[in-house]
């Protein structure tokens, strides 16, 4: 006689299609009354059963109301999704590119659940032959995040991407400075042209180049206070950049620099010339307040000065192609160095807490107090001062 199952036992049944046994159990029911059914399969009924005790326990433990066929594809895709509202477009964009590039071809055809931590080290050590290690950081990060976010909505019961260690990628571009020849070349070519004033205050003060773009005249003082003991000289407040929400890359990063001799003529010469493109632009021109903007008033963005920098290096008879804005900051560290300015004045100085991140990301630039920056490259340009604004 046939043992009766007890209740909650679900039923058993043989798939012809795909030859296996398949149990199964309604665990209750939806809002429209749809029965919510979990299952499991094997070539034979004792391991379809024991497939579907292995379901209820993940179940038990609050694990799995999603369907088993939840892959890395879809949790990178939920995280790209909805896991970066605080992120701006560009970030997002990025992520998506790099996600569709060389995580999803590689590992999203993968069960998320039965993805193993050799799965990711593998992964990441292929990547790591190719690609510097910044990217496969980034890389790394990603799947992290996306795991962990999955993991909290109860699609897996841990992310085994935590316990993998991130491999060395290839050596990235490294970074490179103006030499003190170079460096006064490309300025003395920049005279004049529609760049000078951003090119000047890029070496000679080390902004960065989304800190730049969308200074504002109202963070520009060209006078001081010269009255006042001591005096206050020239200065600018780097308070805003390109980055999503306008602040600055971190909360050190905002600082009032004072001007050097040379960025206060610039200035002076961007402020005639906007006047003047004003003028030339009527009823076109959009106010901004901002001190650097196209003919008509609008913000420059990277490619715009991009196109312009590499005219202006040629000029100074450099290769463009060797050059980008963000390399006068690397050049400002690189001749505050030479001057014998010390890596803890310099920190401050480019919008960092400390030296750490100074000497790491600028550490070639460096040989083994914000007004001390002004008052050294008023003496390492001191020939080009004479011009009073």
């Amino acid at each position: 006689m046939t043992e009766r199952r007890g209740r909650g036992d679900g039923g058993i049944h043989w798939d012809e299609k795909r030859q296996r046994w398949i149990a199964s159990v309604t665990i209750g029911y939806t809002p429209a009354g749809k029965r919510i059914v979990r299952r499991g399969s094997g070539k034979t009924k004792t391991e379809a059963r024991a497939k579907l005790k292995k379901v209820m326990r993940d179940y038990e433990d609050g694990l799995a109301i999603a369907a088993t066929g939840y892959t890395v594809a879809d949790a990178v895709n939920d995280w790209l999704s909805y896991g970066l509202s605080d992120r701006s477009q560009a970030t997002i964009d990025k992520y998506q590119t790099l996600a569709a590039t060389h995580v999803v071809p590689k590992l999203g055809a993968r069960k998320l659940r039965e993805l193993s931590a050799l799965d990711v080290e593998k992964w990441l050590a292929a990547n790591a032959k190719t690609l510097s290690s910044s990217t496969v950081g980034i890389l790394h990060s990603m799947l992290n995040r996306a795991v962990r976010r999955a993991m909290a909505r109860d699609k897996v019961k841990r992310n085994v991407v935590e316990l993998c260690t991130i491999p060395k990628g290839q050596e990235g571009r490294p970074s490179k400075s103006l030499t003190l020849v170079e460096a006064q070349a490309l300025l003395d070519a920049a005279e004049g042209t529609a760049l000078e004033a951003y090119i000047v205050l890029s070496m000679l003060i080390g902004a960065r180049t989304e800190e730049l773009r969308p200074l504002r005249w109202d963070h520009v003082d060209l006078i001081g206070r010269p009255e006042q003991a001591p005096p206050v000289p020239p200065s600018v407040m780097v308070w805003r950049s390109v980055r999503e929400g306008g602040d600055t890359k971190t909360r050190k990063s905002r600082r009032t620099l004072a001007l050097p001799k040379r960025c206060v003529v610039a200035l002076t010469r961007q402020r005639d010339r906007q006047i003047e493109d004003r003028k030339a632009a009527g009823k076109d021109w959009h106010e901004s307040d901002l001190v650097f903007t196209s003919t008509v008033g609008t913000q420059l963005d990277a490619a715009n000065v991009r196109r312009a920098f590499r005219r202006v290096i040629k000029a100074a008879g450099l290769n463009p192609k060797d050059w980008t804005p963000r390399e006068l900051r690397h050049s400002f560290v690189s001749l505050m160095s030479e001057a014998g300015v010390t890596v803890e004045e310099i920190a401050p100085l480019v919008g960092h807490a400390g030296t750490r991140v100074t000497e790491a990301v600028y550490r070639h630039e460096l040989r083994p107090v914000l007004l001390h920056g002004a008052a050294t490259m008023d003496k390492i340009f001191a020939h080009a001062t004479a011009e009073e604004p």
